[in-house]
């Protein structure tokens, strides 16, 4: 009986790590949890959970001021993790005082970075860039102090292409 007992706990946990590679293949919203997550752990020494944080879109690397479906999932996706790590965020998806570009989401430019910040009391912001690759999309992610600039916490991470992948980078 303890035999069969060790052989279906063994079966189990094959077949449970098959179906985690099977997933590690499709993107999906574990790798930007999991970077998010992160970005929290790093920062969090830094990080005030009774102060805001804004996210900003995720932006192409080779254009700035461009962004993608995939850019504002990634972004939304972050917001998910900081808000269940117990952190105040600033939903910019509704506000109307920050510049939206049709098509592209919500950008922090440089130069209104630090005035969105005071207004909303921000204690930093969330923002990211992509590249596109051949079979991977590499992220890089920061939470940046609103006040001073100064990077309080990054990580880096890709992401594979697929069907859905190609999808969101679509605009």
């Amino acid at each position: 009986m303890k035999a069969l007992i060790r052989i279906t706990v063994l079966a189990a946990g094959v077949l449970l790590a098959g179906c985690q590679t099977l997933n590690d293949k499709y993107y999906g919203i574990n790798d930007n949890h999991a970077a998010a997550q992160q970005l929290v752990n790093y920062g969090k020494m830094h990080l005030d959970r009774n102060k805001p944080l804004i996210v900003a879109s995720f932006v192409n690397i080779n254009d700035l001021s461009e962004s993608s479906p995939l850019g504002r999932s990634i972004s939304q996706q972050f917001a998910t993790v900081f808000t269940t790590n117990g952190y105040r965020v600033i939903e910019m998806l509704l506000r109307k005082d920050i510049y939206i570009k049709q098509n592209s989401g919500e950008f922090l430019l440089s130069r209104e970075l630090k005035n969105i910040s005071h207004d909303h009391h921000a204690q930093a912001v969330i923002v990211g860039t992509y590249a596109v690759g051949e079979t991977r999309v590499y992220v890089t992610a920061k939470v940046i102090n609103a006040d001073t600039s100064v990077v309080i916490s990054a990580h880096d991470y890709s992401i594979p292409i697929d069907k859905d992948t190609k999808a969101l980078l679509l605009k």
